[in-house]
């Protein structure tokens, strides 16, 4: 039997590397812990057209919003069309001057006897709204397109040269009459405007003037596909932003990775010095389908877990039975609000995270302790001299380590937990493997045995395979990963690689035709070489075309792709566990490899098939590299990503214990039938 030393040096390493892991995931637990203030918006419209549709005054539905926990009203910036609808001023088209002038009407005096330019836009009115109009009119057309054609005390005439249609629904700039309502109604206010085609300078600066008499501004959530001042003036847009103290609102993508593409965005972020807040909003197609209570209890689990700090809140325009449109919307937020304090978050203006990043040195030894881990495992594959071990662990930590002293080594550092998440679920289960070659189970096996020792192996192997999840959060662990600015990259491959590694470790350990002494890693070759030779059955086939569904629905539930659908009875079992549990376990730990751990312990102890025995080893890797794949959601609490995989080691322990008993279950009654005496 080949034997396999595990070199202390590299263990060392791999305990040196774990404890600044250790030191850096705590600093970033309380740069998490500190962030917890949740700000709760919904947009100023959808409540004015509450009050228009149920005929309620809008002071009163405004205070029963603030009082259900609404902290802040976003506002858009206005239209002509808006403004026109509203009543505070007047948009025709020059077309529809003409017809009014056939039909008998004095138009001329209108325009103070000019002519009618039909492929114009005339807007009549007076005062501040006529005034900011006018003024992004001349800022989106120039003043040689905006022409005053007629001026009294009580009215204004501007003609527009542009086409009717399009300019009606431009956006004109945020409305400061919209702005001073919102925090006149004691709510806080985000500001949403879009930026200019070849925006300039003296454009930034109308956006900002018009806020700055403003009181309860909080932040800006920027509307369209590039923000303010993009792409040449970010630096005056985050100038204006540290002045008046706005933070930056990130819309989360709908798919739940990144952000809704916005040009200029992350450049804002830095330029900001992080002070930003990610932003949730359930989908308008996906939220009709939610009823109140499942919508609010999404936001919960979102907040929680996605590092959500600014909740978006569409209303619902259908109500529930029993209840006013209006009595659905209060119900809606106020749901939300409880749901929120109660685990823990305060109600306000959005929190940011620090500009937290972990000291270099930290990183540095973090880093090395991955490089030891992958030289481990080579060892553990195909054992080589220590020198050139040590060699080998010199160059790549040297490549990887310079430079992170030297400032940068973001890359660095993504390769680095990428290896980390791939080697530790391996070597744990390597170590496993090993430790069962060396103790092999002794019979006769008791169902308590098998139990007992199933339990605390897999405890132990959880908490080892553990060191790649630390590593993980501390490696990617600064503000940009926590806002996901950044990303951890690589998250297919952290799901299939450890399932090819622990094949390449069991096949040098163990034969799966059985007989042979298996003598490392050319006996390996020997085994592929066998596998490949074997006459090919139509039963063979199914099988592995059930493996490949299998391995079809695993990577394709990882990550955060739309191409495996959850089914319903899932969603619910997420929901109930999500209720419960501090944080859901996930089911490719507590329901798969958990459960096939326990089984591969009873394989040894009753002797079953070498290659059941595999298939459960392969199975039980797939938890682990689960649990410490979860690390890699950076904008999840590390605190939250280590109590899921210890809850997903209890619950895994519960299914393991059925799974075992099940099992045992079974054999004993077809024992018993076997032993039936046949009937004459």
């Amino acid at each position: 039997m080949a034997t396999y030393r595990y070199n202390p040096v590299l263990l060392v390493l791999i305990v040196i590397g774990l404890a600044a892991a250790l030191i850096v995931n705590w600093q970033r637990h309380g740069v998490e812990q500190a962030n917890s203030r949740v700000e709760m918006v919904m947009d100023y419209e959808d409540i004015v057209e509450l009050s228009q549709t149920e005929g309620v005054p809008l002071d009163v539905l405004m205070r029963q919003f603030k009082e259900a926990g609404v902290t802040t009203l976003a506002v858009y910036e206005t239209t002509l069309e808006k403004l026109a609808k509203s009543g505070r001023l007047t948009a025709l088209s020059g077309a529809q001057l003409a017809d009014a002038q056939r039909a008998g009407y004095a138009v001329d005096s209108v325009l103070g006897g000019s002519n009618i330019n039909t492929e114009a836009l005339y807007v009549l009115g007076d005062g501040p709204v006529f005034e900011e109009t006018w003024s992004d009119l001349i800022r989106r057309l120039g003043p040689e397109r905006v022409i005053l054609k007629d001026a009294t005390p009580r009215r204004k005439v501007l003609e527009v040269l542009a086409n009717p249609e399009k300019v009606m629904k431009w956006n004109l700039g945020l409305p400061t009459h919209e702005l001073k309502a919102a925090s006149g109604y004691g709510f806080n206010v985000i500001a949403r405007p879009t930026n200019y085609t070849k925006v300039r300078p003296e454009d930034v600066e109308a956006v900002f003037a018009r806020l700055q008499g403003i009181p309860n501004v909080t932040g800006i959530m920027f509307v369209g596909e590039e923000v303010l001042g993009y792409p040449d003036l970010l630096a005056l847009t985050a100038q204006r932003m540290k002045e008046q103290g706005l933070t930056l609102a990130m819309i989360e993508h709908p798919l739940q990775l990144g952000f809704v593409r916005q040009e200029g965005l992350l450049p804002l972020a830095t330029l900001l010095n992080y002070q930003a807040a990610r932003v949730y909003v359930i989908p308008k197609d996906e939220q009709p389908k939610l009823k109140v209570l499942e919508a609010a209890h999404r936001w919960v689990v979102t907040d929680q877990e996605r590092n959500i700090r600014i909740n978006l809140l569409r209303k619902y325009d259908k109500a529930e039975p029993g209840q006013t449109v209006i009595e659905t919307n209060l119900a809606y937020v106020a749901a939300v609000k409880q749901g929120l304090v109660a685990k823990g978050f305060t109600i306000g203006p959005a929190g940011t995270f620090a500009p937290y990043f972990p000291a270099a040195w930290l990183l540095a030894l973090v880093v090395i302790g991955a490089t030891a881990a992958g030289v481990l495992f080579l060892t553990l594959v195909y054992p080589f001299a220590p020198r050139y071990q040590y060699i080998l662990l010199a160059f790549i930590a040297a490549v990887l380590v310079v430079p992170l002293l030297k400032g940068g080594g973001t890359l660095t550092r993504q390769a680095a937990a990428l290896a980390s998440a791939i080697l530790m679920p391996v070597l744990a289960m390597t170590w496993q493997l090993d430790r069962w070659r060396r103790r092999p189970p002794t019979l006769p096996a008791s169902l308590g045995r098998i139990i007992g020792d199933g339990a605390a192996s897999l405890t132990l192997t959880v908490l080892l395979a553990l060191t790649g999840g630390f590593y993980v959060g501390a490696l990617l662990g600064d503000v940009r990963f926590l806002l996901e600015m950044e990303i951890y990259r690589g998250v297919k491959l952290t799901f299939v690689a450890p399932l090819v590694l622990i094949t390449v470790v069991y096949l040098t350990r163990y034969d799966l035709f059985g007989g042979s002494e298996v003598r490392g890693l050319r006996d390996l070759w020997r085994q592929v070489t066998l596998l490949l030779n074997c006459p090919v059955k139509i039963k063979t086939l199914l099988v592995f075309g059930i493996a490949a569904v299998v391995l079809w629905v695993f990577v394709g539930r990882s990550g955060h792709t739309a191409g495996v659908p959850v089914p319903a009875i899932e969603i619910k079992l997420r929901t109930f566990l999500e209720q419960v549990m501090y944080a859901r376990p996930r089911e490719k730990e507590f329901m798969i490899g958990h459960p096939a751990f326990f089984l591969a312990v009873m394989a040894l102890y009753h002797n079953w098939p070498r290659v059941l025995h595999y298939v459960l080893v392969v199975a039980a890797t797939i938890a682990q590299g689960s649990l410490v794949e979860t690390f890699a959601h950076l904008r999840t609490p590390v605190f939250m990503s280590l109590v899921r995989g210890l809850d997903g080691l209890a619950v895994g322990i519960v299914f393991g214990v059925l799974a075992v008993a099940g099992i045992y279950l079974l054999r004993c009654l077809l024992s018993a039938l076997a032993r039936r005496p046949v009937a004459k």
